[in-house]
């Protein structure tokens, strides 16, 4: 038997894909059993042999004790074999990285990782090395290494490639998809998305291609695609149905709340959509891991919240982001985007609330994750609501300008010119309140030329004419 490092629990190694969580692996895992609940659709899976039964789980618990007699084995036969002169296969540091995994131990198992890696090199042992290229890639988006875990990613790819396997190409589309999603890449992360349903039409391989187009939802989201939306959950929903897949169901719901929440069509009928939803997650949580359900959960708690606050009950609001952000750090191995995502409505609903200290606490927080992220964009947008706050009060101008100022260095290095230029407006007005005209001048100047580089006619004459009245009179 062997253990998924990433969500703790054991896997049949016939599996292609790990029922418990939503991580990329593609190593030999194993022990499951039973069917009626499915895997995970939305994000990256493991692949193995050919086998797409879907199947349900049992929730194995190994604690630490369990786990330390596990890797003591297998360093006695690693001795064993070091002592005789016997080759050293590279499935044991497999087992071996997937147990420290496990304890969270990053660092010994990429090692081992990376010691199997090297044994199945040798070999050359190409599906295996494919495997431990991916897995390290894992371990290097679990520690916030993106650049390495697309490297490895890609690796992989290369040699699934040569080996010829349309099946587990299919998998690491997916997987390169969602890193550059995570990275907030959509160019990047849709052509992946896209290929792997491409080549899953091509094979003719069903279950693959829906799961890809499940996964692409998400960027067609941001994307604003919303009719595209609608066609691909609707053929997901049919093809769930007829699968008697409850847990792709569920998925399907959560993002018909969102959609529904998204498009401002009718926040009631998003409400129904997320409510069904965690009803369907209640009726199938006895055969579930907490991780599982967080994983299902986290989501439709966040939209609640959303959807309560647009209809002004902020208490509810308040309990349902605060639900979401419990159940994120139930899965989620550190901190991530997601929880940055939930700091900041929590920020914004505490704005609502009038509760400044809080605001500012939450949105800091919220802007610290996104920084770690590489999410510049929205750490200069925190920047401006916080400034926000503290311009409404005369003697705390000078910190909302500074929170400003910040906002356009980062807009202006990422040469986002015409919020450059708002904020620079925007910062010549708080200048000219403190009676600081010459300063002020500057900064209209500065707005002025970027909107005569974007040809905004109407601001631009609105800039000259600021900057001509303030102008001492000769």
């Amino acid at each position: 038997m062997k253990i998924c490092p990433y969500c703790q629990e054991s896997i049949e190694d016939t599996h292609p894909y790990c029922p418990f969580c939503n991580k990329p692996l593609i190593s030999n895992l194993r022990d499951v059993s039973n069917k009626s609940i499915a895997q995970n659709h939305d994000t990256s899976e493991l692949f193995t042999d050919e086998d797409e039964e879907i199947e349900t789980y049992e929730h194995t618990i190994i604690n630490d004790s369990e786990i330390e007699r596990q890797i003591k084995k297998i360093n006695e036969i690693l001795e064993s074999k070091e002592v005789i002169g016997d080759p050293i296969p590279g499935s044991l540091f497999l087992e071996k990285s997937s147990l420290f995994y496990k304890k969270r131990d990053l660092s010994n198992a990429l090692k081992n990782l990376e010691l199997a890696l090297k044994n199945f090199e040798a070999e050359n042992d190409f599906p295996n090395i494919a495997i431990c290229h991916n897995e390290i890639g894992l371990i290097q988006e679990d520690m916030g290494y993106y650049d390495q875990s697309i490297y490895h990613f890609n690796r992989s790819l290369e040699f699934l490639k040569e080996i010829g396997d349309s099946h587990k190409i299919i998998k690491l589309l997916n997987n390169l998809g969602n890193i550059y999603h995570l990275i907030k890449d959509l160019e990047n992360s849709y052509q992946f998305y896209q290929e792997a349903i491409d080549l899953s039409k091509q094979e003719k391989l069903e279950y693959e291609e829906v799961k890809s187009s499940s996964n692409l939802v998400e960027i067609l989201y941001q994307l604003r695609d919303f009719e595209r939306i609608k066609r691909i959950l609707k053929r997901n929903l049919e093809f769930f149905k007829e699968q008697e897949d409850i847990y792709g169901i569920i998925t399907i719901e959560i993002k018909y709340g969102k959609l529904y929440y998204l498009t401002n069509e009718d926040h009631d009928i998003s409400f129904k959509h997320l409510d069904d939803a965690l009803n369907l997650i209640s009726s199938i949580k006895d055969k579930i891991t907490i991780y599982t359900q967080s994983k299902l959960e986290w989501e439709c708690f966040l939209y609640l919240g959303k959807i309560y606050q647009s209809w002004e009950k902020l208490l509810d609001a308040e309990i349902y982001f605060t639900r979401s952000l419990e159940a994120v750090r139930i899965f989620e191995i550190r901190e991530s985007l997601s929880e940055g995502i939930i700091l900041e409505n929590l920020a914004k609903l505490y704005s609502l609330k009038e509760d400044r200290g809080k605001a500012v606490e939450y949105y800091q927080l919220s802007s610290d994750i996104y920084d770690k992220f590489g999410d510049k964009n929205a750490v200069a947008e925190i920047k401006c609501k916080i400034s926000t706050h503290y311009s409404k009060t005369e003697g705390e101008r000078v910190i909302a300008t500074k929170y400003l100022e910040e906002a356009l260095n980062i807009y202006e290095e990422l040469q986002f010119t015409k919020k450059a230029a708002d904020i620079l407006d925007k910062l010549g007005d708080m200048y000219l309140h403190r009676k600081m005209a010459e300063r002020a001048i500057t900064f209209f100047k500065r707005a002025q030329d970027y909107y005569i580089e974007l040809r905004d006619e109407y601001n631009s004459n609105l800039l000259e004419e600021k900057i001509n009245s303030l102008k001492p009179v000769n």
